[in-house]
């Protein structure tokens, strides 16, 4: 133990290949990645004070959906500002620790998030097929239990995946081809036999990711056969809701069994697309397909305008 840590020490410092090496390209990913990160925190954030302010977004639904929207504002800082300034320096390093940190950040907060997708198709169970029963069953401080359970489950992901990977021995060498400190990347550059540990990750985050997606989709097919007996206005207006959440959850979901079901084979597309793409879309699409939402944004938008 005392040897591993000594061994582990030799490495205090990262260094992150990035995207790309190319200098033009660099500069082009600068701009991009600016204008990604300013729009998916100011998407994710107007939503949340979009449903804070509305007297007509009381919803469980939107309570959940405020705090889906943090979390992607939340999982977007936890990665770009350190992109850009990558993309800005020569040395693009970062020390062991910083690495750690940033592994137990995302993992955190994408465990939260399909935790939080599990609940919000919970809500939309009851919602349409027990609406007699939606207000007695989703209580506020129900509401508030369930965001705490999210919390709790991607807290214990993370903690999962940082207990197996700290304990590595990391004596060299220091380069990580990815952009982002991530799991895969990391335990490659582990002086020891990493097929077994690539395994544990892949249990605890590729097979959580593959049951949630199974178990989700199976849920909406239950939830879809039901509105049958649903009026043709009911049907449209739930099949606007559902139909965003199924996308958001194919969005998230999808890239992410693709990436930890394939143990140390990391990819820098898939990660681009699951962890900037899909928080940037992820308002767009609640925004878009919900008029509720629309028309509460133009309210806010309307009142706060003529205060100027």
């Amino acid at each position: 133990s005392t040897e591993m840590k000594e061994n582990r020490m030799n490495v205090t410092d990262l260094i992150l290949i990035g995207l790309t090496q190319n200098p033009r390209m660099q500069r082009i990913l600068v701009v991009v990645l600016f204008i990604t990160y300013i729009v998916t925190v100011s998407g994710n954030l107007l939503i949340v004070v979009t449903i804070i302010c509305s007297q007509t977004l009381k919803a469980p639904m939107y309570f959940f959906l405020a705090f889906l929207s943090l979390i992607d504002a939340c999982y977007s800082s936890s990665i770009l500002p350190k992109m850009l300034a990558d993309l800005l320096s020569e040395t693009k390093t970062i020390s062991f620790n910083g690495c750690m940190t940033q592994i137990f950040t995302e993992h955190f907060l994408g465990g939260s998030e399909i935790a939080l997708l599990v609940v919000m198709v919970y809500d939309r169970y009851v919602a349409i097929c027990r609406p007699l029963h939606d207000v007695t069953i989703m209580k506020h401080h129900v509401c508030c239990l369930l965001v705490g359970v999210s919390w709790t489950v991607g807290f214990v992901h993370s903690i999962g995946q940082i207990l197996v990977t700290f304990w590595l021995p990391f004596c060299g060498p220091n380069i990580m081809d990815h952009f982002v400190c991530d799991i895969f990347p990391l335990i490659q550059l582990a002086c020891t036999d990493n097929f077994l540990v690539g395994l544990l990750i892949a249990a605890n985050g590729g097979v959580m990711s593959v049951i949630t997606f199974v178990m989700l989709l199976l849920s909406y097919v239950f939830i879809l056969y039901s509105l049958r007996i649903h009026s043709s206005a009911g049907r449209k207006k739930t099949l606007s809701t559902c139909s965003s959440h199924i996308t958001v959850v194919v969005l998230f979901l999808v890239p992410c069994i693709f990436m930890y079901m394939r143990p140390l084979s990391p990819d820098k597309a898939i990660t681009v697309f699951y962890t900037l793409v899909t928080p940037m879309l992820n308002p767009i699409i609640y925004t878009v397909r919900n008029a509720e939402v629309k028309y509460a944004i133009k309210i806010l938008l309307k009142r706060n305008l003529s205060h100027l």
